[in-house]
């Protein structure tokens, strides 16, 4: 059966260089085998509901945090409360009203910004236990275009950033903090900055196993194919500090 060629598209695809795969030739993860499960965290209250067209109010946050406590989750993103009343509010009230269970970590999210952060940290005073997870742009694109800032100035914005979470423990003692930090756009990220940026924001944070942080790496936008993203955090789990 002969099929019809396809035809040349119009997209202007010389524009565009192909991406650069991360060199790892002695990769281990495509013999790698899960044999238990890792540890489940929800981020349906935060990420999944600020991608909603009409996002979900106090009610409907709370119905989804029952779900999911009911459900098994330990860790739940419960909101960036910065970022909108909404948030805040709702943050307050199952801290307030004493709605989450002792074994049961809240997760808040925030940007790198010294009253965003403050703010976060007055949406979780006074819960048992707490994630702050602290994020700021770290591509190529977001360097260049939106913040005009040069390496440096981009990893200064991280580790300020890091400092203060810290800083701002003591003005909660009734609650047990540990720390998140995620390079956003990690995937547009030369790796050598990444982990650079990573390890700088680890060194204020001093992380032990018994008070461990957690690095996260986000495809915030696909660059390439899941096998290079593959290959890209098995390069970092090998180059990061504290593993």
């Amino acid at each position: 059966m002969n099929f019809p060629k396809q035809q040349p598209s119009k997209m202007p695809v010389h524009r565009y260089v192909p991406f650069h795969p991360v060199d790892l030739g002695d990769r281990t993860w495509p013999n790698k085998r899960m044999t238990k499960a890792p540890k489940w965290s929800s981020v349906d209250l935060r990420d999944g509901n600020q991608a909603l067209i009409d996002p979900m109010d106090t009610p409907r946050k709370l119905a989804m945090f029952k779900l999911l406590v009911a459900m098994g989750y330990k860790e739940i993103e419960v909101g960036f409360p910065s970022a909108s009343q909404t948030d805040f509010d709702f943050v307050r009230k199952i801290i307030d009203e004493d709605l989450i269970p002792d074994d049961v970590i809240i997760q808040v999210l925030t940007q790198a910004r010294e009253p965003l952060i403050r703010r976060t940290y007055e949406a979780i005073a006074g819960s048992k236990q707490a994630i702050v997870h602290l994020y700021n742009a770290t591509s190529t694109l977001q360097r260049r275009v939106v913040f005009g800032l040069d390496k440096e100035g981009i990893k200064k914005i991280a580790t300020d950033g890091a400092q203060l979470c810290l800083d701002l423990v003591k003005t909660i003692p009734e609650t047990k903090v540990s720390f998140e930090y995620s390079p956003e756009s990690y995937t547009g990220t030369e790796l050598e900055f990444a982990v650079e940026v990573c390890n700088a924001v680890n060194a204020i944070w001093k992380p032990t196993p018994q008070w461990k942080t957690i690095m996260n790496l986000p495809a915030t936008v696909e660059m390439a194919t899941p096998n290079v993203y593959a290959d890209s955090i098995e390069w970092m789990c090998r180059n990061l500090d504290n593993r």
